[in-house]
This record gives structure tokens, sequence and C-alpha cells, in this order.
């Protein structure tokens, strides 16, 4: 072996090997640059989707179908829906087509920002400001499950004739006399969230604003960690005395 080393450098001067050195060495720096140029130019290419559903939370719009980016993403949906996600392609000027499903009349046209890699939902709600009197919001939803050993819940209150409420998450075994609100005064057209919590079995309940009357008591939910979710507040339509009804939709982590 070390004949052969000899053999090989044998007739070569010092000047010679220190060139042939920096060749090599210039050689390996071009096809590195050239794989970093090439793994950056991949990257600018591809653009992350968007995920988005429609919250319907307007009293006075009949049967709706939802467009956005010309994709139907909602067909034929009322008051209190949550759809599920549909992909999309982000979007800084996102156009929105909301149309009557009898006689297909537009209601709204408008468009909203769709980012990257992003969930959001497309909000119907009653302004009262408009022409139409609809409104449409494009809300930015959790995409990444809770804290472990926690829940992380929005609230979004739109009962109008109810007013501002209380909101509770009460463990097991407790009352409204010893629990202490996780939202209060949470006014009409606000939104609170999301607001994590140690998971456990607890109980929704909601209540006026400072009063300890419930409006709305839910079944006890088991809470194992991860959740997070989305809880929309309206009026009921069932009866003429103030109550509220409630849906809730899973953005992240478990699905129990």
């Amino acid at each position: 072996m070390r004949d052969s080393m000899q053999d090989s450098t044998r007739g070569s001067t010092p000047g010679s090997r220190l060139a042939l050195a920096r060749l090599v060495v210039a050689a390996a720096a071009a096809l590195a640059a050239a794989l970093v140029l090439s793994a950056c130019q991949t990257v600018a290419t591809y653009t992350q989707p968007s995920l988005v559903r429609v919250i319907d939370a307007s009293y006075i719009a009949p049967a709706i179908d939802v467009q956005v980016e010309g994709q139907l993403l909602a067909s034929n949906i009322g008051q209190g829906t949550i759809t599920p996600y549909g992909t999309l392609t982000a979007e800084t000027t996102a156009p929105i087509v909301i149309t009557a499903v009898t006689g297909n009349v537009a209601l709204v046209t408008t468009s909203g920002t769709l980012l990257a890699g992003h969930q959001h939902s497309v909000f119907l709600t009653d302004n009262g400001a408009a022409p139409n009197g609809y409104l449409v919001t494009i809300l930015e939803d959790q995409q990444v499950q809770a804290a472990q050993g926690h829940s992380a819940f929005r609230f979004l209150n739109q009962a109008a004739k109810t007013g501002a409420v209380d909101i509770y998450m009460m463990p097991a075994g407790s009352t409204l006399a010893n629990s202490i609100p996780l939202v209060t005064n949470l006014s009409v057209g606000a939104t609170a969230g999301y607001i994590s919590f140690t998971s456990q079995t607890v109980t929704m309940v909601i209540t006026p604003a400072g009063q300890t009357t419930p409006f709305f008591a839910f079944t006890p939910i088991t809470l194992t960690g991860g959740e997070a979710r989305t809880v929309l507040i309206m009026d009921t339509q069932l009866t003429s005395n103030p109550a509220v009804e409630v849906f809730t939709a899973i953005d992240a982590g478990p699905t129990n």
C-alpha cells in the first residue's frame, strides 16, 4: 500500500499537489451550494393548504350554500351549523359567496384571507348594519391540541336576546355557589378563547352575567386532555323565555 501511494505522487511538485487540493475543495463547495439552492427552490414552490369550515350563526338567513374560492364548502345549511373542515388553497383575497338555496340568490359576496397551514372558520352572523344585515368574519382556529392534561375552549356569544353571559365548566360534585366562572360577562358578539383549564369531567353551565340562574346546563363532558373546541352560544328558538342553546365543534385534539 505504501509503495502504491508513493507511486501516485511520484513526479508531482508541491505546487501541483496544492492546486489539485484547491480544485477538489472548490468542487465540493460548488456541489454543496447547488444542493442548498435546489432545496430552497423546492420549498419555495410548495404552499401548504388552508383548512376552512363554515359556522352559520345567522337568525335571519334562509338555508344557504357557501362557496369559497369557487368550491362548494357547505350545502343547504342553517342556523347553528358548524361544518367539517375542507382543504383550500391559501389566498389573501379568497372569494366568498353565500347564496340562498331557494332561488340561488346571492346574500353575501366578499373575500377574506386564508393563511397557509392554518385553520379558519367562515363565520356568518347578523350585524344589523349592512344593507342585507349579514356579516362574514374569518376566524383563525386553534390547529394544535391543547397542552397535556388541559383542554382549551373558545366561546362565541351570538345570543342577542339573552345578552351577556357567564360560563362555568363545573367539575363533578361542585355547585354554582362554590364555582368560579371560566368566562364572565361575555357580551353579545364577543369571543372568549381559547381558554385552557385542567381536563376532567365537567358540566358546562351558562347563566346571565352576574346571576346564578342557569340558562343552559350541558350534560357532563369527559375531557381527557388535548381538546381544542369552539362553543357557539345562540338564543333558543323553541321558547319565548330567555334561554340559550349551544353548538360545539372540535378544532383539534381528541374527538371523544
